[in-house]
């Protein structure tokens, strides 16, 4: 198969290079921050910013929160089906 990403360097104006499902936890910071979230179904969403900064606001269903995040929080998430897209 061809593969048009293959001499591409990773940008953050895209395309992510992977979609990765996320499970929110209260300590766990992905391993790399992401730098946009896809979520399935609507509810609040709490996030620590790539800034640092906890924040949490409401999202509706297929909802993209293109902002850079470090972790999401399991105290404060309702939504559900949430993906990071990363690019490192």
């Amino acid at each position: 198969m061809s593969d048009p990403f293959k001499n591409r360097a990773p940008s953050l104006n895209g395309p992510a290079i992977d979609l990765s499902p996320v499970t929110p936890s209260n300590t766990v910071d992905f391993a790399t921050v992401a730098v946009a979230l896809y979520v399935e179904g609507a509810g609040n969403l709490s996030i620590v910013t790539q800034k640092g900064e906890t924040r949490t606001v409401a999202v509706a269903d297929f909802a993209i929160l293109p902002v850079g995040v470090r972790r999401v929080n399991a105290t404060g998430t309702t939504a559900t089906g949430i993906h990071a897209f990363m690019v490192g």
